[in-house]
């Protein structure tokens, strides 16, 4: 499926979300932004809800490894809530000690969840202003594709450079990560 086509679903999944109140009334990205969109998945043996209640809840260090110039995610920090409900934030520590914010946006248990990252430390804050990230899982006979989007907002002039540069390479670190989640699922 085209990238365009995945991102006119998610805005169209959450004017739904929005009219339903599961949908937070922070937003990082609009309908007027040019983002540059990636997404990877996996095939789990669990079922959408089993697969949820494993990863989203993961430990972190395990889903989120060094690959490239992608720093592990060492641990978060000043979480609130047990990361299962939209306005819940965390800060995340990499494995090379910058940091970014993270705020759940959009939650549905066993379903989907979706969150802004922000605040980036590192390199990617002279890049991009933020991201919006969805963890999709659907159901696939007996088991379920887990799907993971990052929405990248650049900023003024960088467009081309996280477009072309960044999320190449970030594909790979998100397909990786996909995988150890998949994985961690399935073993349990």
């Amino acid at each position: 499926m085209r990238s365009d086509t995945n991102l006119g679903i998610l805005r169209t999944w959450r004017s739904a979300a929005a009219a339903s109140g599961t949908l937070s009334s922070m937003t990082l990205i609009s309908r007027s932004d040019r983002t540059v969109p990636a997404t990877v998945q996996a095939r789990s043996r669990r079922t959408p809800a089993e697969a949820f209640a494993v990863i989203v809840p993961g430990p972190l260090a395990l889903i989120y490894e060094k690959w490239g110039p992608f720093p592990a995610t060492r641990e978060a920090r000043d979480q609130t809530g047990a990361w299962d409900g939209v306005g819940q934030s965390r800060t995340l520590v990499l494995g090379d000690g910058t940091t970014l914010k993270e705020v759940i946006v959009e939650f549905q248990g066993g379903r989907t969840f979706s969150y802004e990252a922000t605040e980036f430390t590192n390199a990617l804050g002279r890049l991009i202003h933020g991201v919006r990230g969805d963890w999709t899982f659907i159901e696939d006979g007996t088991g379920s594709i887990v799907r993971w989007t990052w929405e990248f907002k650049p900023r003024p002039f960088c467009r081309l450079p996280v477009r072309l540069l960044l999320v190449p390479l970030f594909r790979n670190y998100m397909q990786r990560a996909v995988g150890n989640a998949v994985r961690l699922a399935d073993r349990s």
